[in-house]
């Protein structure tokens, strides 16, 4: 079994027309995870390539559950919320917790489940170059059904009818993949397109502004950036906005030391913004954000934050929409 396989990459884009050659799949809001499961052993390597797997311990009996198979299945870490849609601020919950203890506590009050949707490979042989649908039928064959595992379905046709049903449920979107791509690891390729029904993307926290009133000598907002491409080297740091909503009490308290640590006297943004007693920090500390739309000027409209993630580094985060 390979040691490692890096997650394919969508690109954003809209609906294909016409939809005939493409698959159409729920986009899951979690956290990417590529999982090797060999006999009783679990690896759970995020986007990183770091081994996340004893942070959900509902996940170790999974490799049992694949009745002697050895496979390497792409995939997210998802939280439900009590509606059954997936909830990034659920899973977040999860990313960044150290203690066993905790993992134990949070499997039974915040349970994580591995949505599977390909698989790359299984039982001795790589499936990196077979067509999509060949590889959609061999995870089918696996028979992922558990109390912590799943593989739900793609779907070959009414991709409109589908984004206009995740729309109305408030999920982020759907990803349509050519039926006949072979599997790109490690790289962002059109043969697979991510539709969004709401804006939501990563971005850079650059600095902060101190909160008045109940949020005194706390955070009051995040200041936030993406990165312009630039090739082998991230470009400069874009201002994209403030984000002042969306924060529990207790994510305000975790935030304070992440940003304290953090401190810088300079503005880390290619063009300084003009605010009342900004606070700079290193950016290298990624944060997931939803908002209604850019704006002229190219910032967040009406922007809440959902948390931070691990699992990207902050130099390969773009403006994606």
């Amino acid at each position: 079994m390979p040691e490692l396989v890096e997650p394919m990459l969508a690109v954003p884009g809209a609906l294909p027309d016409p939809e005939a050659g493409w698959a159409f799949e729920v986009k899951w809001d979690g956290v990417r995870a590529v999982t090797y499961a060999d006999g009783h052993s679990l690896r759970v390597r995020n986007r990183r390539g770091i081994d996340i797997a004893l942070r959900y311990p509902e996940l170790a009996g999974f490799p049992a559950a694949l009745d002697g198979h050895r496979a390497i299945l792409d995939g997210e870490i998802v939280a439900f919320d009590d509606e059954g849609r997936p909830s990034f601020g659920r899973v977040q919950q999860r990313m960044h917790v150290t203690n066993a203890r905790q993992w134990e506590r949070l499997a039974r009050e915040v349970p994580a489940v591995l949505v599977a949707f390909d698989v790359l490979w299984l039982d001795g042989e790589s499936l990196l170059d077979r067509p999509y649908l060949e590889r959609r039928a061999a995870l089918a064959g696996l028979g992922i059904d558990g109390p912590a595992w799943r593989a739900p379905a793609h779907h070959l046709r009414h991709g409109a009818a589908l984004l206009a049903e995740v729309t109305a449920r408030g999920l982020e979107g759907l990803v349509a993949k050519r039926v006949d791509s072979t599997y790109a690891p490690g790289r962002r390729s059109n043969a697979w397109r991510k539709v969004k029904a709401l804006h939501q993307q990563e971005l850079v926290i650059g600095g902060w502004l101190p909160g008045k009133g109940a949020r005194e000598g706390r955070v009051g907002a995040l200041l936030l950036g993406y990165h312009e491409p630039g090739g082998r080297r991230p470009g400069p740091l874009v201002f994209a906005g403030r984000v002042g909503t969306g924060f529990t009490e207790a994510e305000l308290d975790r935030l304070g030391p992440l940003l304290d640590r953090r401190a810088r006297g300079t503005s880390p943004f290619r063009e300084t913004p003009k605010l009342p007693d900004p606070r700079w920090v290193r950016p290298d500390l990624v944060c997931e954000v939803r908002f209604t739309e850019w704006t002229s000027g190219g910032q967040l409209r009406q922007p809440a934050y959902l948390g931070t993630r691990d699992d990207k580094p902050a130099s390969e985060v773009v403006r994606e929409s």
